[in-house]
């Protein structure tokens, strides 16, 4: 069962920078920005090998169709470890001219690894975040954090660690500022799973890898 997929229609917002090497084959990152019907964009960083693209030209302002998965891992970064996320890319068409609107989907299936957090804002609005393990083959795992509004919020809040769910949703940036010093402050984006729909999997073929 295929347990992380992404698809994304969406443009490419900057150059493609050199990101890894593994077994001969060269990886390499960029920005593609989806616009949400509010008209609002989700920045998302990607990653793709140079088998499936030429790097060498220029694919700035080019739209990029992704199918792919929303993947993670520890970097070390300012004197301790950071969780980076981005999207694999697995198949992907990038072309001049627009073919298709603005696609944002994503379909997870994993456990909650951690207890979910509960909150509200200063305006009532509920919200749930979530944590969710999601199994790769060769026992690897991508920790995918998920956010949940309002009465779904008030459901998944009683999730409990271990519980496996499939979750429906979308993938968003969202920018927020963080105190460094006294009077020091740094801008950084957030990634998250912005989730649509939810539904518990009792019978998933597969167990929580730590």
């Amino acid at each position: 069962m295929e347990n992380n997929i992404v698809k994304l229609n969406g443009t490419i917002k900057s150059e493609f920078k050199f990101s890894n090497s593994q077994f001969g084959e060269n990886f390499y990152m960029a920005e593609v920005a989806v616009a949400r019907i509010s008209g609002v964009e989700d920045r998302i960083p990607i990653v793709i090998s140079d088998r499936l693209i030429n790097v060498k030209e220029e694919h700035s302002g080019k739209f990029i169709s992704i199918v792919g998965q929303f993947r993670s891992h520890n970097r070390y970064d300012e004197g301790k470890n950071k969780l980076f996320l981005y999207v694999f890319v697995k198949e992907c068409e990038i072309s001049d001219q627009k073919k298709a609107d603005d696609l944002n989907c994503i379909e997870i299936t994993g456990f909650v690894c951690k207890p979910p957090v509960y909150r509200t804002t200063p305006l009532g609005r509920e919200i749930t975040d979530l944590f969710i393990a999601v199994n790769r083959p060769y026992g690897r795992t991508d920790y995918i954090p998920c956010i949940s509004w309002g009465r779904t919020a008030k459901y998944t809040k009683n999730f409990k660690a271990g519980d496996c769910y499939s979750i429906i949703g979308r993938i968003q940036s969202r920018e927020y500022v963080k105190e460094i010093a006294s009077e020091i402050i740094e801008r950084k984006t957030a990634y998250e799973v912005s989730i649509i729909r939810v539904e518990r999997q009792d019978n998933f073929g597969g167990q929580l890898c730590v």
